[in-house]
């Protein structure tokens, strides 16, 4: 009987220190300063969209899940919910328009509302993929 009891209190202290290994390391793991972080890329925003319209996979495999610098006119400002997102509009699909879509960390939102569309403007952003109609990325900071 005292076997089990040891046996047991073995697996508890184990399973213990494993969940506080797992929520120390991977769960509570800091996130990314997206904002500070140096490009992978710059490019723009009309060679991204026709990069990945043009050959999807080669675009995959160098832009997705890379931060990269956008430069190109700004054509539109969407607040869907409480996001804002900076659009780049290159075509007229099917289900309208398509381009680049950026949404921005929060503290950038009013900063890109107040510069207004038609100025050229250059923004930093995590590169999420393509969605067959645009190219998404997140986070987006504003360079200059």
């Amino acid at each position: 009987m005292k076997t089990w009891i040891k046996v047991i209190g073995t697996l508890v202290i184990v399973g213990l220190i494993a969940l506080f290994v797992v929520y120390k390391f991977f769960y509570n793991k800091p996130h990314p300063d997206f904002e500070n972080q140096k490009a992978d890329f710059s490019v723009v925003a009309s060679d991204l969209f026709q990069s990945y319209k043009d050959d999807n996979i080669t675009a995959v495999e160098r832009f997705n899940g890379k931060l990269l610098e956008v430069t190109g006119v700004l054509t539109k400002i969407d607040t869907p919910d409480d996001l804002t997102v900076a659009v780049f509009e290159f075509d007229e699909g099917m289900f309208g328009p398509e381009g680049v879509r950026i949404t921005m960390l929060p503290e950038y939102a009013q900063p890109l509302i107040n510069l207004g569309i038609g100025k050229e403007i250059t923004i930093k952003g995590f590169c999420t993929g393509y969605n067959e109609t645009d190219v998404i990325l997140e986070k987006g900071s504003i360079v200059n």
